[in-house]
């Protein structure tokens, strides 16, 4: 109202309505008669005054912009579609909107918004398709909006919209590579619903992609006993906090346990608002399968065989180890080799030998003694060799021992 009163639409209505100045408006009639001419008048300059404003607004949008009648025919068109679409103003001015610039196969739909706005339904983020004067298809997300007039009767709909092809064809190429990608990957809403399931996850799963959308990922794929862990894993993701190398069971569509290792990333959209979680995967059934065989080598080696990480605590204690010198393996785990089993006058060179493993140099025979659980000592030769991950990254060293 405060820029109505500057642009004069006000004044008028102010000076007529004043007390004390109606004498000047009279002409001799009577008085409510004048007054009430004289508010119709002022109304009138009111109305013209706000649909001028309404119209400098809408015409300089940086958004596209479109209304039409109650029965469909344009009758707004602001620059921005005009640049946008191709159009004209005069090319378009009482045209259906429907039927002669949406393709066939959403006019029907695009109609359907038309009438519920006409009801006084309105509609946010509808996705359709335009066609350009140069016959070029562009992809517009819609708010569609009931127009009324004064007296709040509606006489029409306005459409304010973005062009989101660039956004569409970027969200095309993003899923084909997604669907092609020779990993497993699979995505949920923030429901836990699937609504992302590649080619990949369903060569590995058994399941088809109509068989997995819209179904709750944790409830129906994933076994009783990890549903809570992989439940929480997508939460924390859903709250923006990210998980690598999460392992977890799924159960194909043969009732056969797949062993996986994850990477959940949380999705969002254009406003960074959190939509999903993506997860993509790597089927290391084969790997963990190896990792139990090797275990089970070195469990009934009958050489004493230990492990360390690269900190040197033990995380591999076979069973001759535990024979040879007599602490089991909750006793050892956990604990650093060198400092807790390892006579004071060996832990430095013990120390160098773990040290040069972890560097990629390996020793073959080397001589050092280990106090038993008993306080008896043994002289053990030993080969220290570097252990890798997958990746090739060392991650310990193992230690192949002889009772000399």
């Amino acid at each position: 109202f405060e820029e109505l009163r500057n642009s004069g639409a006000l004044s008028l209505a102010e000076e007529i309505t004043s007390s004390g100045n109606m004498d000047d408006y009279q002409n001799g009639s009577d008085d409510n008669a004048a007054k009430t001419n004289a508010e119709t008048v002022a109304q009138n300059q009111i109305d013209s005054n706000l649909e001028s404003h309404y119209s400098n607004i809408i015409d300089s949008a940086n958004a596209p912009i479109f209304g039409v009648d109650t029965k469909g025919r344009v009758n707004v068109w602001n620059r921005c579609a005009v640049r946008l679409v191709g159009y004209s103003v005069d090319e378009v001015m009482g045209h259906y909107l429907v039927k002669e610039f949406i393709t066939s196969d959403y006019q029907a739909s695009v109609q359907a918004v038309l009438d519920r706005a006409l009801h006084g339904d309105e509609t946010a983020n509808f996705e359709f398709p335009l066609m350009t004067k140069e016959g070029a298809r562009i992809e517009v997300l819609l708010n569609a909006t009931a127009r009324r007039n004064p007296a709040g009767t509606i006489i029409g709909v306005v459409g304010i919209g973005q062009d989101i092809t660039s956004r569409i064809a970027q969200e095309r190429e993003y899923s084909k590579l997604i669907d092609t990608a020779n990993a497993p990957i699979f995505g949920v809403d923030t429901h836990g619903k699937v609504n992302v399931w590649n080619q990949c996850a369903m060569r590995l799963v058994g399941y088809s992609s109509e068989e997995v959308m819209g179904h709750s990922l944790v409830e129906e794929f994933i076994t009783k006993d990890y549903q809570a862990s992989v439940q929480a894993v997508l939460d924390q993701a859903l709250h923006g906090e990210e998980t690598a190398n999460f392992e977890f069971p799924l159960m194909t569509k043969g009732g056969v346990r797949l062993d996986v290792l994850l990477n959940a990333t949380t999705r969002r959209n254009e406003q960074g608002n959190v939509i999903g979680v993506v997860g993509i995967g790597q089927d290391i059934t084969a790997h963990l399968a190896q990792e139990r065989e090797y275990s089970k080598l070195i469990d009934t080696a009958n050489a004493p065989i230990f492990g360390v990480d690269t900190q040197g605590r033990v995380n591999v204690w076979n069973q001759c180890a535990k024979d040879l010198v007599g602490y089991t393996i909750d006793e050892v785990m956990g604990k650093k080799l060198v400092e807790e089993f390892i006579t004071d006058d060996f832990k430095t060179a013990v120390q160098a030998v773990l040290d040069q493993a972890l560097s990629g140099q390996e020793t073959a025979n080397f001589e050092f003694p280990l106090i038993t659980k008993a306080g008896a000592r043994i002289e053990v030769l030993l080969n220290a060799t570097t252990r890798r991950d997958e990746q090739g990254n060392v991650i310990g060293v193992v230690g192949i021992g002889q009772d000399i």
